[in-house]
């Protein structure tokens, strides 16, 4: 019975990829793929190789890995990475990330992993995204498995429990570590905050005591940090909306937001994985009555998160922007000020309303991760 639960949510199983890469050779949109990761190729070369491929670590090293490289080469000036002694092919973690690109962040990872010749993990990926199909076969052959998103509270308690089951089995059962946001979406702010139901949704797995339960799942954060936010825009129209509003997205933007995060260009971005949470830090959470235990986790995993943070001269243009001050002026020149000011204004000319408001959300989505390493 369980097995047919996690059918339900897993990624796929070797025996599953061949199907699953015809249909992707099928798909009309195949063509503008290989073009994109390889644009010197025979379209009809390609996929008659791409048909030989046989199983999930086949599909990572000879597609996904170039896929994914030749995204970092075209839109990434420098990719640097700290903290992979913190991780070994011999224990698997629960990677718990702050999330700013709904692909890009667990995709720059599994690169990251490949070339260090390190497992490559298993991702969480939402089932509002899991469409159309050419969608769900390139991301369940990447080692995606499904959070079900929305339902009644019934429902999403017995999804929570399922995913939360399923996740212990990949760490312990499987040894293969897991990526998951350390909240429901994407981080629109640049305000990261790890959600405490998301740690309540590790712990519903095990009835084992409190600290005892979650040291077995290896939780590690792992920090993210990009020069030019991802659909930096894009958020600050959905933020500006979501003050009036209640924002409904529009059929086929989700899908619009992944390719045009894969796209943009991003500057240079930085992956810090951080020191595991430690089995006295777990206990001390579980001294803290019963109520405040998992807020404790938490700060733990912010704290961890900001103090790994790699802040770019884009952060600290927009925090002295929006304090009319000069404090972090030693970071940047006057004309990287100037350049990043008329790089806002153009994008901020796109969008309807009112252009201070616009301009205050904007810098936001930069500064915040500046107030964050100030608390630290």
């Amino acid at each position: 019975m369980m097995q047919e639960i996690f059918d339900n949510y897993r990624p796929y199983n070797d025996s599953e990829v061949p199907e699953a890469v015809q249909r992707i050779t099928e798909n009309v949109y195949f063509p503008e793929i290989v073009r994109f990761i390889a644009p010197h190729r025979d379209i009809n070369d390609f996929a008659e190789e791409f048909k030989k491929i046989k199983t999930v670590d086949e599909f990572q090293s000879k597609i996904m890995s170039k896929a994914i490289f030749a995204v970092i080469q075209k839109t990434i000036k420098e990719l640097s990475y700290s903290g992979l002694e913190y991780l070994c092919n011999e224990k698997s973690n629960m990677l718990i990330s702050n999330h700013r690109d709904i692909v890009l962040d667990s995709a720059i990872l599994q690169a990251i992993f490949y070339s260090n010749n390190l497992k490559t993990s298993e991702i969480t990926f939402g089932s509002n995204l899991m469409n159309p199909q050419l969608v769900v076969d390139i991301g369940k052959i990447n080692k995606m498995f499904k959070i079900i998103r929305g339902g009644t509270v019934r429902e999403i308690f017995i999804n929570s429990l399922n995913v939360s089951e399923y996740m212990r089995y990949a760490i312990l059962e499987k040894n293969q570590s897991t990526w998951i946001a350390q909240r429901n979406g994407r981080t629109k702010d640049g305000n990261d905050k790890t959600e405490i139901a998301v740690l309540k949704m590790f712990a519903m797995s095990s009835k084992k005591p409190f600290a005892e339960n979650l040291n077995e799942l290896n939780i590690t954060p792992l920090a993210v940090s990009y020069e030019y936010e991802p659909c930096d825009f894009m958020k600050t129209r959905e933020l500006y909306i979501s003050r009036r509003q209640i924002y409904s997205k529009q059929a086929g933007e989700d899908l619009l937001s992944i390719l045009h995060g894969i796209k943009q260009y991003k500057g240079d971005a930085h992956f810090s994985v951080c020191k595991t949470v430690t089995l006295d830090e777990l206990q001390q959470c579980a001294e803290q009555p019963h109520s405040e235990r998992f807020k404790t986790l938490a700060e733990i995993i912010d704290k961890r998160i900001f103090e790994n943070y790699k802040l770019f001269k884009t952060n600290y243009i927009a925090h002295d922007l929006l304090e009319n001050k000069a404090d972090f002026s030693i970071n940047y020149s006057e004309k990287d000020k100037k350049s990043f000011m008329q790089y806002m204004e153009k994008g901020l000319s796109k969008i309807e309303g009112e252009k201070e408001e616009l301009r205050n959300i904007f810098l936001k989505i930069y500064a915040n991760p500046v107030k964050n390493c100030l608390k630290k």
